[in-house]
């Protein structure tokens, strides 16, 4: 029956195409072209993008020989959880794993709350220049950060108000020795990347409707209370977004923990050092000279084991705010912007 079904079907869609002078055809053969292209174009860019991370991941189970052996390409011979526990060991991961989280939770959180006020700003109130100060903020996407590397290091050295804090003490504040100035620059809008944030959720308010506002209004509620009972439940999901962008960003950064946090080690300072204390530890297991050097090969997989350890936190907060990530890309249409 399904074979007589079958045929049926193409001989009616002959006659159709016949009727159509060939045109059903054509149409037909597009959608399959247009279907095989895309499949294949997805396919090339999430190639792409994940080839690098297998390959770490291939190379963080390898032993030494496998390495060095050319029949092993992708899939160990010799499967090990040394290099993990090397690593762990090289980066001091887990104490330095619990400094780091609590640092970029607090300074990712005080950054988007600081941008979600300033983006609001902007989008809903009319103050003096404002036009100057957005173009200030956008100047601060635009402009790299390495280019005010030495007018941060100095103002961060040698911190001080108006003057005030010389008076008082006699001396400024030297703030680059811990993580005073790292939040400072958070809670002022002006840590990493806070320029997009601020960007992002400004066009986010100026696309809500008014009318809530206004409705609030009548109902008594003061602006305050109208942005924490009302515009702030809506932008959940965009304030989610910046959140894990900024998490993203303060976790692998290097720049600023590196000007700031000089005595504070983090997971992106400890990733950076672990070829030196590799070749360390090389030298005093194998009872060489302290210039020996390890293998190359063996070098790069256990900086690709240590970079798949730092990835893991990212991975994970990743799985659990993913539905409202998606949520506010669809709600928000970024690429409109």
């Amino acid at each position: 029956m399904s074979k007589i079904f079958n045929l049926k079907e193409f001989y009616r869609f002959l006659d159709q195409n016949r009727a159509s002078r060939g045109i059903l055809l054509k149409t037909k053969v597009g959608d399959v072209l247009f279907k095989v292209c895309r499949a294949l174009l997805l396919f090339g860019l999430c190639f792409l993008i994940l080839q690098p991370l297998l390959d770490k991941l291939s190379i963080a189970f390898m032993a030494l020989q496998d390495l060095y052996d050319p029949t092993v390409i992708s899939i160990p011979r010799h499967f090990t959880l040394d290099n993990f526990a090397l690593a762990s060991q090289l980066m001091n991961f887990f104490p330095t794993l619990f400094r780091t989280l609590v640092l970029v939770v607090v300074s990712a959180t005080l950054q988007i709350a600081a941008c979600t006020l300033t983006g609001y700003g902007f989008a809903r109130f009319k103050f003096p220049l404002k036009n100057f100060w957005f173009a200030c903020v956008m100047l601060i996407i635009v402009v790299p950060p390495q280019t005010i590397m030495a007018p941060l290091y100095l103002n961060f050295r040698f911190f001080d108000v108006f003057g005030l804090i010389r008076g008082l003490t006699g001396k400024p504040i030297n703030m680059l020795n811990s993580a005073a100035g790292y939040l400072l620059l958070s809670i002022t809008g002006m840590g990493l990347k806070s320029g997009l944030y601020i960007f992002m959720l400004r066009q986010f308010f100026r696309s809500m409707p008014k009318e809530l506002e206004e409705a609030a209004c009548i109902d008594g509620c003061g602006k305050l209370r109208t942005f924490g009972e009302i515009i702030l439940p809506d932008a959940a999901p965009m304030v989610t977004s910046c959140f894990l962008f900024s998490f993203v960003w303060q976790w692998t950064d290097s720049f600023y923990s590196s000007l700031f946090l000089t005595t504070y080690r983090v997971l992106a300072a400890q990733l950076g050092a672990v070829s030196d204390r590799l070749s360390e530890w090389w030298a005093q297991s194998v009872g060489y000279a302290s210039g020996a050097l390890p293998p190359v090969g063996y070098m790069q997989a256990i900086i690709a084991t240590g970079m798949l350890m730092s990835l893991i936190p990212i991975i994970i907060l990743y799985l659990i705010a993913q539905k409202a990530f998606v949520q506010s890309l669809s709600r928000t249409g970024i690429a409109g912007m």
